[in-house]
């Protein structure tokens, strides 16, 4: 899962960034308005934290320019003013989730959680495909309620998978989600990733499909 953090408090942008990384997301940072509208026009993301109060371009238009282009990527905004005008205009002009600074991490990453869940179409914080699950809240995944040894970069490759379970993936989405805006974007990686990811798999009840010219697909083994 990829999220944009877009705040010019470098202190704070550095710490979510590190907090965030150790739960495993890829997480970019960008510290002002205009370079993070430009980045939400050309890049796929997860999630956006988005400040309010940016040099160059304010979070609000940002916030309101995401929308005009009928963008529906989740933004969970901070802000240092938590007056009751505030929150309702944010939330009327289109952000998913509101928090005041300062905030305690574990409460904002229990908001991320709910905001990827509620994007991805799932209210139940357990995803399964056949005796694949993945607890979006400990982000491990298990087969027949056994803990299944991934890397980091397998791991984020399987969860958009099963987030999506059923669905076609494009290697560019699946890339997009796996590699931040300063790593190089490599399909080959992903065919990597794929192929040791269905060697682990293959003695679950779940596959990863290759459909031709269409992407990857998470769905029940054939023999399932």
């Amino acid at each position: 899962m990829r999220i944009l953090v877009v705040e010019d408090n470098i202190e704070l942008a550095e710490w979510l960034g590190r907090t965030l990384r150790r739960e495993k997301y890829t997480v970019d940072w960008i510290d002002n308005g205009a370079d993070a509208d430009f980045a939400l026009k050309s890049e796929k993301y997860n999630l956006v934290i988005l400040d309010l109060a940016l040099p160059k371009m304010d979070g609000k238009t940002v916030l309101r320019n995401l929308r005009a282009r009928r963008d529906s990527t989740p933004v969970l905004v901070l802000t240092a003013n938590n007056s009751m005008q505030t929150r309702v205009s944010e939330l009327d002009h289109g952000a998913d989730d509101y928090m005041a600074k300062p905030f305690e991490i574990e409460e904002l990453e229990a908001r991320i959680r709910v905001l990827l869940r509620r994007s991805s179409g799932q209210a139940n914080p357990q995803l399964t495909c056949a005796d694949l699950s993945f607890n979006t809240n400990t982000r491990e995944f298990q087969v027949a309620q056994q803990a299944l040894a991934l890397t980091p970069r397998e791991r984020a490759v399987l969860e958009v998978l099963i987030r999506r379970a059923g669905a076609t993936i494009t290697k560019q989405a699946l890339a997009m989600s796996l590699f931040s805006m300063d790593e190089q974007v490599s399909a080959d990686a992903i065919e990597i990733y794929v192929h040791r990811l269905r060697k682990k798999l293959e003695h679950s009840g779940a596959a990863i499909l290759t459909l031709r010219g269409l992407g990857y697909m998470l769905s029940p083994a054939p023999h399932a």
